[in-house]
């Protein structure tokens, strides 16, 4: 008989994704059933995945009950949790320590959580407003408290990203203001295509005695590597220009919150130092894929319309 894994987040970027992956995957696909997890059952995406055998279950990650019922049964869970839908750690942390308890209860084998790394820690008390970092660390060593065996998927920057980050001029060329120096790098992933793949490496090396860290990134790029690659696939020049600090503030100012200005500001000076990974390797990670991530010119190549 199939074992269960229950998906939260199910109609999002990476619960999606990894959906998408387990249902498409000749192996996964008999080896597990698919509970998927949403506050909305009406929901096209939702009604989609009915649509293709996988069982819906209504859900608030903040209350204890709806949660015992969404990982009873379940062999194994997928949890990402939702910072910027509050714009608030607290939420998000909330949510991450009632699935983990429920996850404990249930007697559940393998805890796969979307988690980042400290970066308070990381950079010794020097950058304190990355709360959507530091919030999910808060998460991860909770569960590792908990003692549920568990892999941790650290997601790069989504190439999504890219979207807001380049923006068109007035004469056709395109420009990026970054607040950081050109040659900075940074990992990016495909979130909605390639979360799957990074899970599915997770469920096929489940963890032993020791926590699995999983890199999800399919490599680091610099910013002058994306504007030669945006350039050789779009043809028009992408110029990135670096910023002083307080005049990349003002950008951020006009469309968002004071917390999320110093919040989005701090995680791109985070990226020269430490790095997002704090310098980690991703060769190990990508060794575990069994399939190519998309790169950042495919990506490109992917979305040429939106840019052309």
């Amino acid at each position: 008989m199939s074992k269960l894994i229950t998906v939260f987040g199910a109609t999002g970027n990476q619960g999606g994704s990894v959906i998408r992956t387990i249902l498409a995957d000749p192996e996964l696909s008999k080896e597990f059933r698919v509970r998927a997890v949403t506050r909305d059952l009406s929901k096209p995406k939702a009604k989609a995945l009915a649509e293709k055998g996988v069982e819906l279950i209504k859900g608030d990650m903040s209350s204890q009950e709806d949660v015992t019922k969404a990982v009873d049964g379940a062999h194994a869970v997928y949890l990402v949790t939702n910072f910027w839908e509050s714009m608030s750690a607290k939420p998000e942390i909330l949510q991450g320590k009632v699935v983990t308890d429920a996850c404990k209860a249930a007697g559940v084998k393998h805890l796969i959580f979307s988690s980042l790394i400290n970066a308070a820690n990381a950079t010794q008390g020097r950058l304190v407003n990355i709360t959507h970092f530091d919030g999910k660390a808060e998460v991860e060593e909770y569960i590792r408290e908990r003692g549920i065996p568990a892999s941790f998927v650290m997601p790069g920057i989504f190439m999504s990203e890219l979207f807001s980050f380049i923006r068109k001029q007035e004469d056709g060329s395109f420009m990026m203001a970054i607040p950081v120096s050109p040659g900075t790098i940074a990992p990016f992933i495909d979130a909605s295509v390639d979360t799957g793949n990074f899970v599915r490496a997770a469920l096929r090396h489940p963890p032993t005695e020791k926590a699995n860290v999983i890199y999800a990134a399919s490599d680091y790029y610099s910013f002058e590597q994306i504007a030669a690659d945006f350039e050789a696939v779009i043809g028009t020049p992408l110029k990135v220009v670096p910023v002083p600090g307080d005049m990349f503030k003002g950008f951020l100012a006009a469309s968002l919150p004071p917390d999320m200005v110093d919040e989005i500001y701090e995680n791109l000076v985070m990226l020269e130092d430490p790095g997002y990974y704090a310098g980690a390797d991703l060769s190990q990670s990508l060794e575990l894929l069994s399939e190519k991530p998309v790169s950042v010119r495919e990506f490109f190549e992917k979305n040429r319309k939106y840019w052309g």
